[in-house]
């Protein structure tokens, strides 16, 4: 999903919140009436504002710093998931020995056959 409408919105959501503090708090200084916006004052519209301004310059700096990411980090990060793979498959190896040992003597393939014994004796 682009960020870039996302950080667009949000902006224009701050000033849009903030413009209209503004003008809830002309009309509070201007008239006796005390005017909400869906039960926010001014000072909930400017701490509205806030949020959302504040939230927008995160994820611009956030998409700013991936962008600035250098081709070495990405090569260092595929190199520690080749890694982590490796080792995956180095443990599931050793589980699957640890379940069937190469000593065991209840496999037929690795106990000598009966003449082979009498011969030995």
């Amino acid at each position: 999903m682009p960020v870039l409408p996302l950080i667009d919105l949000l902006i224009w959501l701050g000033w849009t919140s903030l413009f209209g503090a503004f003008a809830l708090k002309a009309i509070a200084i201007t008239t006796s009436y005390q005017p909400q916006l869906f039960g926010l004052g001014p000072m909930d519209l400017t701490i509205l504002a806030a949020v959302f301004l504040l939230f927008s310059l995160a994820l611009a700096a956030r998409s700013w710093v991936k962008s600035l990411e250098t081709p070495a980090s990405s090569v260092a990060r595929d190199r520690a998931a080749a890694t982590l793979d490796a080792y995956s498959a180095v443990q599931a190896e050793a589980r699957r020995a640890e379940d069937h040992p190469k000593g065991d003597p209840s496999e037929p393939s690795n106990s000598a056959p009966a003449s082979t014994r009498a011969q030995r004796a």
